[in-house]
């Protein structure tokens, strides 16, 4: 497997949003700089620590509000459409994601911008949802689908254009056991550089490197097992 070599950026990003009707902000990231070139990072936080925001920087759903995100070179804020051509983005729930009636068909939308020909589009979504066992499934309704193979049809569907970084906001928080590490195994086959918040103490150990997210501010950088031993002991820490 030839791993695919990228670079993100952040440089002081900060992400505030209005509140009271615009005389408020609310921080939900402050002063975030960061080298991400790691194939495999975890990031992991309390519900509102600021994770999914932090994601959501990598791709451009969120702009920052000062600072700078940048993805191989390119501004995520001024150039919104080659970030999002390399930056894949699954999120948490599959069903906001899905918006075709089948996974076919959706694996086909997400190819009909590279891919003009009907044919050749169905041929290339059949080879990739093969490639992730889901063709069996391909014309089922995905509310027949379980959470699992919901989630994998998602996967697909954006990995379908071959984007060179993959972004996951809470992958496994709606799999049983059996799909979770289904899951595990999917990602840790991938050429791609995966970038993923999770609570999963276990699928974060995966990592290569974990972030601490807390309070919006990035608490730790570095070792996987240590990062879980920093954020027990933030959870330990705010108990009463």
């Amino acid at each position: 497997m030839q791993a695919v070599t990228n670079t993100v950026s952040l440089r002081g990003a900060s992400v505030a949003v209005p509140v009271d009707h615009g005389h408020e902000y609310k921080t939900l990231l402050a002063d975030i700089s960061l080298e991400l070139t790691e194939q495999r990072i975890a990031v992991i936080g309390a519900n509102g620590s600021g994770k999914s925001t932090l994601l959501r920087l990598l791709n451009g759903l969120v702009a920052p509000t000062s600072g700078t995100v940048t993805v191989n070179g390119y501004d995520t804020a001024r150039d919104g459409g080659k970030v999002r051509s390399q930056v894949g983005f699954v999120f948490t729930d599959p069903l906001s994601q899905l918006v075709m009636p089948t996974g076919r068909e959706d694996v086909e939308l997400s190819l009909r911008r590279s891919i003009r020909s009907g044919a050749e589009r169905r041929a290339a979504a059949e080879r990739t949802l093969e490639r992730f066992g889901l063709l069996p499934l391909a014309d089922q309704s995905i509310y027949e689908l379980s959470g699992g193979e919901r989630q994998l049809m998602a996967l697909a569907a954006v990995l379908s254009v071959n984007p060179r970084i993959l972004v996951l906001d809470e992958p496994s928080t709606l799999l049983d056991l059996r799909n979770r590490e289904l899951l595990r195994r999917t990602l840790a086959g991938l050429e791609q550089q995966v970038v993923l918040s999770t609570h999963d103490l276990e699928l974060a150990l995966d990592a290569e490197r974990v972030l601490v997210v807390d309070a919006g501010r990035i608490v730790f950088d570095g070792d996987p097992a240590e990062g879980v031993e920093r954020y027990r002991s933030l959870c330990e820490a705010s108990l009463p």
